[in-house]
């Protein structure tokens, strides 16, 4: 065989009991999780701003990014709710380069994925223990879920996991949030048929058991750009976008039609800068109609301390060894003018 089997690694529950998310902590992400629950069903006018680093490289930073963003939720509360991102594990295009702190909790060292899923869960805990906030992170494997399900507040399945039927599964199984983006085709209709399948109970094998879900009805979209075929980045966050995605929740048996704006990838073409404008633009379009302003829930931001990316072993802290990010002066004043909408 080609596989060579390193070592065995702890199960979900193993590592949950070894590092088990404080009581105290429990009943923050409680409240949390149902302020966020009401913004997704419409029973909140809230607005979310799912924002931080593209990958969560580095405790130390994340931690230091999440403890600015809970002062300043406290700021915005009463019109937003933000939710970190702390996105442990990061999809690769080709394969290649950083692949999140799962795989290397020392981006300058091998792969560890023991030590990779403990440093992660500690991420994740020690950043709600300091500020109060829980987090939004990216599920790229469908069998590592339940080592953070009792710890995330949301959750993304991205544009190139969105066809995979496991992930559609698992994602059935969740009491939490699911973004669901749209493929890199850009094919709308993907997108809503995994929306479909996810908030439908299922039967399946996960993990070498048998299980079944009850379907989870908090699952909804997000509008992330595509690419043609000729490589070109092509938006998709225009009103007439929001429009057409409109009329095809239409005529869908979907429960709480529901949107997120990613304002980074094919919609600013990678151009980071450009977040600001086109979160800007969605807050328009919400304004103009009101059937787009109960459509969008939020937007989607790529942000840390220090704007622009760095190669593994820049050395700048707080600075994306992955995809470039606003930087935190530029995101502090985005969030308080994103605040002044209705």
């Amino acid at each position: 065989m080609s596989f060579q089997f390193i070592q065995k690694l702890p199960t979900p529950d193993e590592i949950r009991q070894k590092y088990p998310l404080p009581q105290a902590l429990v009943e923050i992400k409680r409240t949390r999780d149902e302020e966020i629950r009401k913004v997704i069903t419409g029973e909140s006018n809230k607005f979310l701003v799912i924002i931080g680093p593209c990958s969560a490289d580095n405790e130390a930073s994340v931690c230091d990014y999440v403890n600015r963003l809970a002062k300043l939720n406290e700021k915005v509360r009463d019109k937003l709710i933000l939710i970190p991102r702390i996105y442990t594990n990061k999809p690769r295009t080709t394969g290649e380069g950083y692949k999140g702190i799962v795989h290397q909790p020392d981006p300058e060292k091998k792969p560890d994925f023991l030590a990779g899923l403990i440093a992660m869960r500690k991420m994740h805990i020690r950043a709600i223990e300091e500020s109060g906030l829980t987090a939004a992170d990216e599920m790229l494997y469908p069998e590592n879920w339940r080592y953070l399900s009792d710890i995330l507040s949301y959750v993304a399945i991205g544009a190139r996991s969105v066809e995979d039927q496991q992930h559609r599964l698992t994602v059935s199984g969740f009491d939490v949030p699911a973004g669901m983006k749209n493929p890199t085709s850009g094919d709308l209709s993907v997108m809503l048929n995994s929306v479909y399948a996810a908030q439908h109970p299922h039967s399946f094998i996960y993990r070498g058991w048998e299980v079944t879900t009850t379907g989870n009805e908090l699952t909804h979209t997000i509008l992330r750009g595509a690419v043609n075929k000729h490589g070109n980045n092509i938006p998709n966050y225009h009103y007439e976008d929001l429009n057409l995605l409109l009329e095809m929740y239409g005529k869908m048996e979907l429960k709480h039609p529901a949107c997120i704006i990613d304002a980074n990838h094919s919609n600013s073409g990678k151009q980071f800068q450009q977040q600001i404008r086109i979160s800007k633009e969605v807050m328009h379009s919400r304004k103009l109609n009101s059937d787009i302003h109960r459509l969008v829930k939020g937007v989607m931001i790529e942000s840390y301390i220090e704007e622009g990316c760095q190669k593994v072993g820049g050395g700048v802290y707080g600075k994306s060894i992955t995809d470039p990010c606003l930087g935190w002066e530029a995101s502090q004043q985005l969030i308080y003018e994103l605040a002044e909408y209705e």
